[in-house]
């Protein structure tokens, strides 16, 4: 049995996401506990020079929505990167699912070899669907949410890789 575009893309997606927000509940009800100021772990980074941890949800939320989108051949969603809080953030994650899952299966089935272009600021960049989904946009995708874990398991928010992972 093949796996289709769809069954590699908006369920992992979906599951990642969900996950990410069960991470950032802990977050909040560890800030709540040990009456930290929850901005300390909205704003706070691995290091001097990376975003932080508003920022990485904002990019793993729309690495999802967008590649959703590219494979699926509709327009992006906009959303404005405005989130302070973990609710906000809660918010954006919820957005972003619901979009994704508005997307027919069969709009993103058969995008395999569809032609996506990336315009970034000094360049574009050229893929087919399935290479811009597995090595451009999963990559992206785990990397954020990774480090938004790191983030908060740094800053002593008691989550595992249980937490990451999900449950199965």
């Amino acid at each position: 049995m093949s796996l289709s575009m769809y069954q590699a893309s908006v369920p992992v997606f979906v599951r990642l996401l969900g996950n990410l927000s069960s991470v950032l509940e802990k977050a909040a009800a560890s800030a709540e506990v040990r009456k930290i100021d929850p901005s300390v772990f909205i704003n706070a980074r691995l290091a001097p020079d990376m975003f932080p941890l508003a920022r990485q949800v904002q990019i793993a939320a729309d690495a999802a929505k967008t590649c959703t989108a590219m494979l699926a051949g509709i327009d992006v969603p906009s959303y404005p990167d405005t989130e302070t809080t973990f609710a906000e953030l809660q918010a954006r994650i919820t957005k972003t699912i619901d979009f994704i899952q508005s997307v027919p299966a069969e709009k993103i089935n058969g995008s395999e070899a569809r032609t996506i272009t990336l315009k970034r600021r000094d360049k574009e960049t050229v893929f087919q669907g399935q290479p811009y989904l597995l090595t451009y946009v999963f990559p992206n995708f785990f990397f954020h949410i990774t480090t938004t874990y790191a983030i908060l398991r740094h800053n002593g928010v008691d989550i595992g890789k249980r937490d990451y992972l999900g449950q199965f």
